[in-house]
């Protein structure tokens, strides 16, 4: 199995939605995908992301299910804290330099032990996301067993989320064993990324999940769209 995760488009907050560069860019990503073949698609309760997901849909026939456990505004909820400047997620309002620190390194699973996430319920947030991660891909025929899925029915099938930035780092750090802290601090995903994780069962049947691309916006380039990462920095 081919699993992609898909950040929405260029997005406006409140209302929930997309702008018009958001538009096109949902547009692009759409196109990419319907060259392959997919056997089901999903989406958060956010609109952006639905909206996102719309032109492919609309492309291929296949209608998204929601999937409320990818929404933004629960990890927003668990994830989020209270600086000078107004609510932010918790794991950018602490300096890159501190998650590189030796004790941030070593703290592996029990980062939300460290210091900079006390004013979060991380251990619980986390677990949720674990858990319904747990439950929507044995649904997908991968059992989870320790840090390997056994292969209940093992597929070439593409699955695709379009979900968010703050979920989506989180959900990938749980599926590529990544410490959270680490992937919050070292890797990003941008609007319309594309995210590919590989499910490829072994002799005894058990898949590790093996990241084949993070965050490609090639779509954007090959629709001469604008290559902006986050709106910040052009590459």
């Amino acid at each position: 199995m081919l699993l992609y995760i898909i950040r929405h488009g260029d997005p406006i907050y409140d209302p929930d939605s997309l702008t018009e560069k958001g538009r096109r860019q949902a547009e692009a990503v759409g196109r990419r995908l319907a060259a392959r073949h997919f056997d089901r698609v999903y989406a958060s309760a956010n609109k952006r992301a639905q909206q996102t997901a719309q032109p492919f849909c609309e492309l291929t026939g296949i209608p998204f299910q929601v999937e409320e456990w990818t929404s933004e505004s629960l990890a927003w909820r668990d994830l989020s804290v209270e600086t000078d400047q107004g609510r932010t997620w918790a794991f950018t309002s602490v300096p890159n330099t501190a998650f590189r620190r030796e004790e941030s390194l070593r703290a592996g699973d029990e980062w939300y032990k460290l210091p900079e996430f006390a004013a979060i319920e991380g251990e619980a947030a986390y677990g949720r996301i674990i858990a319904a991660s747990d439950e929507f891909l044995a649904r997908q025929g991968y059992v989870r067993e320790g840090r390997v899925y056994r292969a209940e029915r093992p597929s070439d099938e593409r699955v695709a989320v379009f979900c968010h930035q703050g979920f989506g780092l989180t959900w990938i750090s749980h599926l590529l064993q990544i410490p959270p802290q680490i992937m919050w601090a070292s890797f990003d995903i941008t609007h319309t990324g594309v995210t590919i994780i590989q499910f490829q069962a072994d002799r005894d049947g058990y898949a590790a999940p093996r990241c084949l691309c993070l965050s490609d916006m090639s779509h954007l380039y090959g629709e001469r769209l604008p290559m902006v990462y986050v709106n910040a920095l052009e590459i």
